[in-house]
Parts: C-alpha cells; structure tokens; sequence
C-alpha cells in the first residue's frame, strides 16, 4: 500500500484526505516515480472545489490531488524511453502529484510533463517549477515581451508571479507589479516596482509609468489587463491565465501548456546561474495538506507552498 492525497467531494481544504491507496505500477510505456516533493497551485484548490473547472481538466471524484511533483525514478516499463530507475525526476501529473507514487507515460501524455532534474537543483525547488514557470513563460511569450518595454503584472507576489517578475527582468523589461502593501518589500528586492491593486489601479500606474506601459499580463482575473486596455495598451500586447479562454478585450489567454518546449531548461538553466531566485515560503508534511493548501487558498503568501513525502 502508499498514500495519496483524495477528495470524494468538492469543497474547500476540508474534503481533502490522506489515504492508503494500492500502490501503482508503470505500464510498457510508463516509469513511476518515488515522489519525494510536490508543489501547490492556485489551481489545485481551484479544481477541488469548483466542479466546473475540475472539469475542464477532466477530473472527476474521486481525484487525488495536485499537480507538480518531484523524486525519483523507482519502476520502469519495458518500452519506457529516456528514463532510468534511480534518475532524479521532476514533472506534472493532473490530480495525482500529492501521493508517495506518480505513474507518468514516455513520452509524457498531452496533460504531463517529465523532465530530468539538474544536478544542483533541490527537489523542493523542483517541485515549484512545472506549473509555475511554464505559465510565466507562456504569459510574456503571449505579449512577445522585449528588452526596453514597461510591462505590467498582475499578480506580482504569487506563484506564477515571482517567476514572471524575473523572466521579464531577464529580457530588459521594466517591471510594474500588483500586490498587497505587505508584499512590497519582497518585490523589490527582484527589481520590481510594486503598486496596489484595486479601485483606481490605472491612475496609480500612470504616476509610476509617466512614459507609458507597453505591455501587461494578468495572472489573476482581469482588473490588471483592464487597467491596461485603459492605459491604451494594445489587446494582442496583453495576456491572461486564470480568465477563461475568452476574455474580454480581444487580450490573449495562456497558460502553461502553451509554452515553448525549451522553456523550462532555460529556466533551471537561470536558477543554476543564480539569475532566477526561487522563493519558497513554507513546506508541510503530507500529513498536514488540510493546513498547507488553507496556507495556499489565502493568496498572500510570498513564493511557493511545498508538500515534502
């Protein structure tokens, strides 16, 4: 037997259990992983409790929990490729991270991702990277960001955000962020100029940015990319991630999976140079995952949550 994290209902924080489940096996084509580290999501909360958004996923109950994952290679099928028992692994499986075993395909399926981890990288920061950093990625790639712009993010100070603030950095942007007062300080220390989000966004912007924002991505809702469209941002400069797949404006929804293959290795490529800063705020054991994603459903937590195995 292992242990998985499973909700039967959706809900909040609550619903979730630690379980023995059966243990799985890989498949002709799989490799399991012993996984040592998983990192949480707004959408892995998001799923458990909204039914119509598990569903766009292709999650129905029962479901285990969780996205991102990171360990190592332990079982391996015959006709799996590219992988090898004792290999440090990182990578992403719907609704089935938080558990002591992840089965993954080779080649990963449409909705995983499998990646070796560099030596050098922890698992803990591993596990932050597969959602996180390929949303970032995919939601500058969406505005065709370039050295020179102003580029305003919604969402600064979050998961998705501290990677976005960095990448944007990284390509010679000026960076304005949205964030809580009580975030300020952390955001400066990445470059970033923070403002409040909230009524009255649009004029705060325009005193920080005078000469005007070139380009805007939204990672939570849309009063960001609405700020920008007031702004006279153009809509194919603007992006959204957490928006549905029509927002409104003309602007450009994105999300991870629309990321460019190499994304990730020049990310963990940035973090070996000590170019990228993963910040992780808190790590929990499996055991207290009620308190980890309540932790997480806050929205004011500066970096990622971790669940370590």
């Amino acid at each position: 037997m292992s242990r998985a994290v499973i909700y039967d209902t959706f809900g909040g924080p609550e619903v979730l259990e630690l379980r023995e489940v059966p243990q799985p096996h890989a498949g002709p084509r799989a490799v399991r992983v012993r996984v040592t580290a998983a990192g949480l999501n707004p959408m892995d909360w998001g799923i458990a409790a909204r039914p119509e958004l598990a569903a766009q996923f292709g999650i129905a109950l029962p479901s285990g929990f969780g996205y991102d994952f990171a360990g190592v290679v332990d079982e391996i099928g015959s006709d799996a490729e590219g992988f090898a028992v004792g290999d440090r692994v990182y990578g992403g499986a719907m609704g089935r991270a938080v558990a002591d075993f992840v089965v993954v395909e080779t080649p990963p399926s449409a909705a995983e991702m499998l990646w070796h981890t560099p030596e050098g990288i922890s698992d803990e920061v591993a596990a932050t990277l597969p959602v996180a950093g390929m949303t970032a990625a995919a939601a500058l790639a969406a505005v065709e960001l370039r050295s020179g712009d102003t580029i305003l993010i919604g969402g600064a100070a979050g998961g998705v955000g501290v990677f976005a603030v960095q990448l944007a950095k990284l390509a010679g942007a000026t960076v304005i962020g949205t964030a809580s007062p009580s975030t300020f300080e952390f955001l400066r220390r990445f470059g970033v100029e923070p403002v409040a989000y909230g009524p009255g966004l649009a004029d705060r912007v325009r005193a920080l940015a005078p000469e005007g924002v070139t380009a805007a991505t939204d990672l939570f809702g849309t009063e960001t990319a609405e700020a920008a469209r007031a702004l006279g941002v153009s809509p194919e400069r603007i992006s959204t991630v957490a928006a549905g797949p029509n927002p409104p404006g003309g602007v450009r929804a994105t999300g991870g999976f629309d990321a460019a293959p190499e994304s990730m290795a020049r990310i963990t490529d940035s973090i070996l140079a000590g170019r990228i800063t993963v910040p992780i705020a808190a790590t929990f054991p499996i055991e207290e995952i009620r308190e980890a994603v309540t932790l997480q459903a806050d929205r004011h937590v500066h970096g990622k949550i971790v669940i370590t195995l």
